[in-house]
């Protein structure tokens, strides 16, 4: 199948039993079964079925099966926010005493996160860039993991997934790739040999900015150590489902982080025109960066953009796309807030992937609790403005960044 076909039709038929052509919203906390023996059985995994919604839900389901189909993964665990999704994910496999290695071009959320597992005895060592070289020296025995963003927010720097993917391998060490910006429009990183795929599917999945949740997919090709990942040793049994079934089973299911069945259904209805906003998205987001090239005062980056240095690996890995966020620089902290203010299209608000564009000053928000070399890591400065392009007719886009920029350079 092609991207928007899949999106309809790959590992989903809506519910054959009633004939609705979406999984309906089964809003309901608990399961009932015929006995006691078969409650037994299905809270023992023996059977299939359904129990209680924080283990597992027939609408989540349905979304899970459909991300995992889209990702070409072997399965999929939703969870409540990206957060959670990012969380989870690491949690299943580390221990005190335990390493990663990241990228230090991340969301400020989840730097924020990495300082929280300090206190649990997981130390975590960022570069500047995610590459061969930068990581190779970091490795050690207590290396269990190495996570990046594949295009970093707001930095937009690229990962250049296979040949980190080749080198983390050859030590044992999964890779971890949060791809919520480049969502699987752009591209599959498990093709190029991502083991766990994140996504914050509150945004391009959703779409609508209407349900916050995330989700975790595996490749099933990792190959697990059990005497690196202990935790695994029980779950073993399961072969290449062996880190779905632990998670499931395990920290996942114990620490309640499940999505509730409406948000789930939501994200069932986003993802079908994922493919149809993505594409203008990234035109209008390229579009714009372009109008912005021609403004002296702003500085704008964009993977895109032939000036990018990230511009050969969007041509490599992301079909010639740079994604639907940009960043520019006003000058000032006074003028990024002046030129925000002015805007009369885009809102002012924290989120991305949303149908509107949305715009923040980073730096003031979402990085707040960063240091400033955490802040100059993830490109965020003080005159930053970061973009999250909707789905506006571009030249209305356009006209609007243009007065707001007029507008604020006449208040100088």
């Amino acid at each position: 199948m092609k991207f928007n076909t899949a999106l309809l039709h790959k590992n989903f038929s809506g519910e054959q039993a009633s004939g609705a052509t979406l999984t309906p919203v089964y809003q309901v906390s608990a399961f009932s079964h015929s006995s006691a023996q078969q409650l037994e059985k299905v809270f023992n995994n023996k059977a299939p079925g359904y129990a209680y919604t924080r283990i597992s839900n027939p609408t989540v389901t349905s979304f899970e099966n459909r991300i995992a189909a889209l990702e070409n993964g072997i399965g999929a665990v939703a969870c409540s926010s990206g957060m959670a999704a990012v969380t989870m994910a690491l949690l299943n496999i580390l221990e005190s005493g335990d390493e990663i290695i990241v990228s230090a071009g991340l969301f400020g959320g989840t730097i924020d996160l990495f300082g929280d597992l300090k206190s649990f005895g997981i130390v975590t060592h960022y570069v500047e860039q995610v590459t061969p070289s930068t990581i190779e020296p970091l490795i050690n025995k207590n290396t269990k993991a190495v996570f990046a963003e594949l295009i970093g927010n707001p930095k937009l720097d690229i990962v250049d997934i296979q040949p980190v993917a080749e080198l983390v391998h050859s030590y044992n060490i999964p890779l971890i790739i949060d791809s919520t910006t480049a969502t699987p429009y752009l591209v599959h990183p498990i093709d190029f040999g991502a083991d766990i795929v994140v996504h914050s599917t509150s945004k391009y999945v959703n779409g609508g900015g209407n349900a916050i949740s995330g989700v975790i997919i595996d490749s099933g090709n990792f190959k697990w150590d059990t005497s690196r990942y202990k935790g695994l040793e029980e779950y073993k049994k399961f072969g290449k489902f062996s880190y779905l079934a632990k998670l499931r089973n395990g920290i996942w299911r114990n620490v309640g982080c499940c999505l509730a069945p409406f948000n789930a259904f939501l994200n069932s209805v986003g993802i079908e025109t994922l493919g149809l906003r993505m594409e203008r998205l990234c035109y209008n987001a390229l579009k714009l960066a372009e109008f912005f090239e021609t403004v002296p005062s702003i500085q704008v980056n964009y993977p895109a953009l032939k000036s990018s240095p990230y511009y050969p690996l969007a041509q490599k890995i992301l079909q010639g796309k740079g994604g639907a966020i940009l960043t520019i620089r006003a000058g000032s902290k006074e003028r990024a807030f002046e030129l925000i203010n002015n805007l009369k299209y885009s809102t002012n608000a924290t989120n991305i992937g949303d149908t509107r564009t949305l715009v923040i000053h980073p730096s003031s928000t979402i990085y707040a609790h960063s240091t400033p070399q955490q802040k100059l890591s993830a490109g965020v400065y003080e005159d930053s403005i970061r973009i999250s392009i909707g789905i506006e007719d571009i030249a209305d886009l356009i006209e609007d960044f243009s007065q707001a920029i007029e507008k604020a350079d006449n208040k100088k």
